[in-house]
């Protein structure tokens, strides 16, 4: 498996947080997810990602720079909510708030 496609996995674990629950992955890992928290955070992960992307086109152009340009904007959004001082707003059903009580 080569580093851009592990992305989608990371990303999985970023955005619904019920999979660290359900999945079995080990504690650095989920630390390490856990981290990726804040709007900031999200951004600079996000644009991490989308730099991979695009380094990855070096070699060749493919439809990956639709992920790439995608990624970039997901962190420039996260940027921008982290610089208007918007919090990050879980949902329950993605494992946010409450799903301690849901998944006993």
């Amino acid at each position: 498996m080569k580093l851009y496609s592990a992305s989608a996995f990371l990303i999985l674990f970023i955005e619904v947080p019920l999979l660290l629950r359900i999945c079995p992955t080990s504690g650095k890992f989920d630390g390490f997810v856990r981290k990726i928290s804040t709007n900031y955070m999200r951004a600079g992960a996000y644009a991490v990602m989308g730099a991979v992307q695009f380094i990855s086109l070096v070699d060749e152009a493919s439809a990956l720079i639709a992920a790439a340009v995608f990624l970039l904007l997901t962190a420039v959004c996260y940027g921008l909510a982290g610089l208007k001082g918007q919090d990050f707003v879980g949902s329950k059903t993605l494992g946010g708030a409450g799903v301690a009580q849901m998944v006993v």
